[in-house]
């Protein structure tokens, strides 16, 4: 249990690691110099995430310190620590976006998925973030979903396209 920053407790989502797994992964960077960023990213394209489990085989691996991996992993803000969903949505909030009604679209997109900006459903199904500038302002209100600048703003349609994605990839 972790406290959230509303100060309610909050059930952790856990993930099992497998360390021979990450051990696998990361059997091509044995005795190799200044390829720690790469091990990082292999681990995180295989989890989604940086397990601390995986963290440390990576210290060990590698022969670091584990405040060194997790030092330059917590450097780049494209490592996360924290599980994430297979669906990731990304609302504007820049000026442009937030004058043209991205907070409604934000709004829309948290009462839809129950969570709010930031957190993941329990399902591991949809993250749900807030970025500064995707620099489409000419397109404001701008949602990103999965890396794709999507030009629905109406939320309800934003997820029934995810679900039918998913829907169809399931069949």
């Amino acid at each position: 249990m972790s406290n959230c920053v509303c100060g309610a407790k909050k059930e952790e989502k856990k993930i099992q690691v497998n360390v021979n797994d990450v051990r696998k992964l990361l059997k091509k960077y044995e005795e190799k110099k200044g390829v720690l960023v790469h091990a990082l990213q292999d681990v995180q394209k295989e989890f989604g995430f940086l397990p601390e489990e995986a963290l440390k085989v990576i210290a060990e691996v590698m022969d670091l310190s584990l405040a060194h991996v997790y030092g330059v992993a917590s450097f780049y803000a494209h490592f996360y620590f924290t599980p994430r969903g297979k669906n990731i949505i990304k609302v504007c909030t820049g000026t442009a976006c937030h004058v043209r009604g991205s907070k409604v679209i934000l709004e829309g997109l948290e009462e839809e998925l129950g969570i709010k900006a930031g957190e993941t459903t329990d399902d591991f199904e949809f993250t749900l973030e807030t970025v500064s500038c995707v620099g489409c302002c000419a397109l404001a209100p701008v949602v990103v979903v999965n890396e794709e600048v999507s030009r629905e703003k109406n939320s309800k349609k934003i997820i029934a396209i995810l679900k039918n994605k998913k829907e169809e990839n399931d069949e």
